[in-house]
Formats: C-alpha cells, sequence, structure tokens
C-alpha cells in the first residue's frame, strides 16, 4: 500500500513537457483569439496594423498532455497590458521562460489566478464581468429627462472632460486627440458635463468595440445619466462594430443592471489587477530559455518542462 502511494505522488509531481512558440501574424493570432473573442477583445483591437508590431504572443501545446495555453504582452493603446488564455500547466510553461516586462496590468481568467501569482505580484485584485450587446439585443433608452442633452464629444471638450474626470479628486487627463480617436459621449445637465461614456478600442476591422470610462459626478449620481451615456457611445459602437463589450465590477449591481437594460449581457467572469514580475531582474527565465532553446534542438521553439 505505502509503495503503490509512492507511486502515485510520483505520477503526480511528474513534469510534463510543453513547446512554445512564438506566433509572428495577425492572422494566426487572430485564429486563436477568436473562439474568445469577447474574453480577448482587448488583444483582437491590438491585431491593427499600427499596434500589432507592439504586440507579443506566445503559444504552448503540451507534448504529452495536449492541453494548450496562449499569452499576449501588448504596449501601446491603454498602456502595457497581459492577457492570458488556456491551460493552468500550459500557461506556467510560457510564463516561467516569458514573463514579460516588470510592470504590467493582466486580464485573465479566475483559474489561471494562482499560476500567475507564482510569477507575479499582484495588487488591486479585481473581479470582474464581461458583458457583451449586440445590434440585435441593444435596447436604447426610452427617453431623456426635459433639458437633458446628450451629445458626441470632440477634441475640443478635453477641458470638460478631464473636469469630470478629476471631480473626486483623482488626477486624469486625457488629451483632445484621445477623445478625438476614440468615442466619447457626454450628457448635459442644466449646461454642465455631468456624465460621460467612452471607449478602450474601437476595431471595425476585427468587428468588435470596448466601451469604458463611464462616469458620473458624484452630485448627478442616482439618475441615470451613466446609462444615457453608455447608451449613446453603445448605438454609436454598433454602426461599426457587431460586438461591443464592457468591463464591470461583478458586485455592482446597479451598474450590471443599468447595461442589462441596455441589452448587455454576461459572458464570462475574469479577473484584473495589477501585477509587479517576481524576478527584479529576469536572469532565472533567461537561463531557464536558454535551455528550452537547447532542448528544441534550434527549430525555433522551445520546450518547457513544468
Amino acid at each position: 500500500m505505502v509503495k503503490g502511494a509512492r507511486l502515485r505522488t510520483a505520477e503526480h509531481v511528474r513534469r510534463q513537457p510543453f513547446r512554445i512558440e512564438s506566433v509572428y501574424a495577425a492572422e494566426r493570432v487572430r485564429a486563436l483569439l477568436e473562439p474568445r473573442r469577447l474574453y480577448a477583445a482587448y488583444a483582437l483591437g491590438q491585431l491593427s496594423p499600427d499596434l500589432f508590431p507592439l504586440t507579443d504572443c506566445w503559444r504552448a501545446i503540451g507534448l504529452e498532455s495536449g492541453s494548450g495555453a496562449l499569452v499576449v504582452f501588448s504596449r501601446g493603446g491603454l498602456g502595457a497590458a497581459l492577457l492570458t488564455m488556456g491551460e493552468p500547466e500550459a500557461l506556467a510553461a510560457i510564463l516561467s521562460i516569458h514573463p514579460g516586462p516588470r510592470q504590467n496590468y493582466v486580464t485573465c481568467e479566475p483559474g489561471h489566478v494562482e499560476t500567475v501569482r507564482r510569477f507575479y505580484q499582484l495588487s488591486a485584485e479585481q473581479p470582474m464581468l464581461r458583458m457583451w450587446v449586440t445590434g440585435q439585443t441593444f435596447s436604447a433608452p426610452q427617453s431623456t429627462p426635459r433639458g437633458v442633452l446628450i451629445r458626441r464629444m470632440y477634441a475640443t471638450d478635453s477641458r470638460l472632460v478631464n473636469r469630470l474626470y478629476n471631480s473626486e479628486g483623482s488626477p486624469t487627463y486625457y488629451s483632445g486627440q484621445q477623445i478625438a480617436a476614440g468615442c466619447y459621449f457626454g450628457v448635459i445637465d442644466d449646461g454642465h458635463l455631468v456624465s460621460v461614456a467612452g471607449t478602450h478600442v474601437i476595431s471595425p476591422e476585427e468587428g468588435i468595440a470596448v466601451v469604458g470610462n463611464v462616469f458620473t459626478h458624484p452630485l448627478w449620481r442616482g439618475r441615470g445619466y451613466a446609462t444615457l451615456a453608455t447608451g449613446a457611445t453603445t448605438a454609436f459602437l454598433l454602426r461599426q462594430c457587431r460586438d461591443v463589450v464592457l468591463t464591470v465590477d461583478a458586485a455592482n449591481t446597479p451598474a450590471v443592471r443599468a447595461y442589462q437594460r441596455l441589452g448587455y449581457r454576461t459572458d464570462c467572469r475574469l479577473i484584473e489587477a495589477a501585477i509587479t514580475r517576481r524576478e527584479l531582474i529576469p536572469l532565472g527565465s533567461y537561463l531557464r530559455r536558454l535551455r528550452a532553446r537547447s532542448r528544441a534542438h534550434q527549430d525555433g521553439s522551445e520546450i518547457v518542462e513544468v
């Protein structure tokens, strides 16, 4: 009995080999992301010709188990970001030799958190819902209160937008160029910009857009203005994209219900967090990468055992 238990333990801890390869072509990355397009919306937005050169993508495939994972590091747009997909053990194989920049912001599945924690310190960890809407499910707000105007924000409105975002004392700055490049709609009550909704990603080529930066002045909350701003932004985006997504705090029930009234539905749960690589100087991952390349016999890939 004891001998059998030892054998089972040995089998349980046996290291599994994974082949790691860099995915260079945008069309190959697209094919890997498309099955989870709503979850991977930000990464899909990185496939545009101006942003894809700022993207690194790594794929792992289990040589025995067949399990796989995908990691996408991106820069530009919203800043440094990391997206993880797939099986945790395959994900660990990638991150063990390609941990990326020292500072990053991760979007991962709940089942990835412990794997991510092996390689990074997490802060501001937040469970979120990824919600999405299409032209078939979208339901625009039926009425606008008297005296309230909803209009698109332009570059010349940057001072008004920044003043609104800074109304709770958190310094925020969006340039006129950023506002013009995105899609921002504001709610104006009695001449004051009191609520706004904007975008993180607009990619007509991929048929997807991400709504974000939804904010209402503290003195005007509870009047449905965020729903009006989000509805106007969503309606505009649906003219260009078949899917519009957003991310919302899973515990923010009023916001979730407001988005549901607009026709948004929950696709999945995910975790967002700021991360810091545990290796101050990534010497260990560099040495592991050299060993992984030698195991692959110089075929351009890497073989890692985890």
